[in-house]
């Protein structure tokens, strides 16, 4: 999102009194214009899934300054349960909260979240120096106003200059125990929501369906050693058939 963007969102948003809620799911550590991604709207989320650079195998965090509604939604996520003596219930609520080990586990993590994200990064360029050289390959730049959590390396290609789809890149890699995807499959496309509409370019596509179709996620955790990074990349190049 541009910078105008943001503040014809946030402006728009004020004016009708509409909370904003910012999905920060994947971008811990990340940063837009020196503010950490996940407190730049009225409630900033993350998630601690498995995949992600700290986990806690499920669950998340929410963020605000607002303390009441903290306090609230604390309270729907414990059952919105009553202050009484027994159990009962005004209103309507769900057991989404996070258990004292796993939200142990989850602090614990914080603490060392800048060295997760620069092991990242450094998975990233390495990416970038070893494949960065083939025609048709590339990787998504960097942003001068931000700071990227490279929680994922997405290496996108060209179909009119490498005949390799990414699903059969995925699906060869797999062949040599290398787990890679494909780029997530846009929202407009799940079964769930066909015929809904959604913004596309004159071609009748849209970004999203672009980078379903060219892109595909390498192995990039936390304590990829550079042998196995090295492994993946002599892999890729022998599918793409660049040596």
């Amino acid at each position: 999102m541009t910078f105008t963007g943001r503040v014809r969102i946030w402006t728009g948003c004020g004016r009708y009194k509409v909370p904003v809620v910012e999905d920060a799911a994947e971008a811990l550590g990340a940063a837009y214009k020196g503010r950490k991604c996940g407190s730049l709207g009225d409630f900033g989320i993350y998630s601690f899934n498995g995949n992600k650079i700290i986990t806690t195998s499920g669950g998340g965090m929410l963020l605000s300054d607002d303390e009441e509604a903290i306090a609230k939604a604390r309270f729907w996520a414990t059952q919105a349960r009553d202050k009484a003596l027994w159990y009962q219930h005004s209103e309507m609520g769900y057991n989404y909260r996070m258990s004292n080990v796993l939200a142990g586990i989850g602090r614990g993590q914080l603490k060392v979240l800048e060295e997760r994200v620069e092991a990242r990064r450094k998975v990233f360029l390495r990416y970038q120096e070893l494949l960065g050289d083939i025609d048709g390959v590339s990787f998504m730049p960097e942003a001068s106003f931000g700071r990227c959590n490279r929680w994922l390396t997405v290496m996108v290609l060209d179909e009119e200059k490498i005949r390799v789809r990414p699903v059969e890149l995925v699906q060869r890699l797999e062949e040599e125990n290398i787990e890679s995807r494909p780029v997530w499959k846009p929202m407009h496309l799940q079964p769930l929501f066909t015929g809904c509409r959604y913004f596309t370019h004159y071609d009748g596509k849209s970004l999203a369906d672009e980078l379903f179709a060219s892109g595909i996620c390498l192995p990039s955790g936390s304590s990829l050693t550079e042998a196995e990074q090295e492994r993946v990349v002599e892999a890729v190049r022998q599918v793409l058939g660049v040596r």
